[in-house]
């Protein structure tokens, strides 16, 4: 069984918000069998309370942006697209881009005012 990790309230919202618009990319991209994302570090209900369903490429990414997330070794954190340290290679930095870029259009288009902070920040 894996060990469980305390998580801060900051990690706790920029994995919340990472779940929000992977969610939403794979909701609006994505056909096909989807399952509820699950985390081994820690329960994701501690982050966000609505279960997400998501398809196993989407599953990949989330993973790997919650892992690098918990790896961070900036305190405090800048924004990924204006970080020295690139912790996102290859295929993952792509497609992160491409979710981020389409969930954060989609949202503001869909009257979540309330992230303009987040996505211009």
């Amino acid at each position: 069984m894996a060990k469980k990790v305390e998580i801060s309230s900051k990690e706790k919202a920029d994995m919340g918000i990472l779940m929000k618009f992977v969610g939403i990319y794979c909701r609006e991209h994505h056909d096909g069998q989807k399952a509820p994302f699950a985390f081994r570090a820690f329960d994701v209900r501690e982050i966000e309370k609505e279960e997400i369903r998501i398809c196993p490429e989407c599953t990949r990414l989330l993973t790997y942006g919650f892992t690098m997330r918990l790896k961070c070794p900036h305190d405090p954190k800048p924004m990924c697209k204006k970080c020295e340290t690139q912790c996102y290679h290859g295929e993952y930095k792509a497609k992160i881009r491409e979710v981020m870029k389409f969930s954060g259009m989609y949202m503001i288009k869909h009257g979540r005012l309330d992230l303009l902070y987040h996505y211009f920040r």
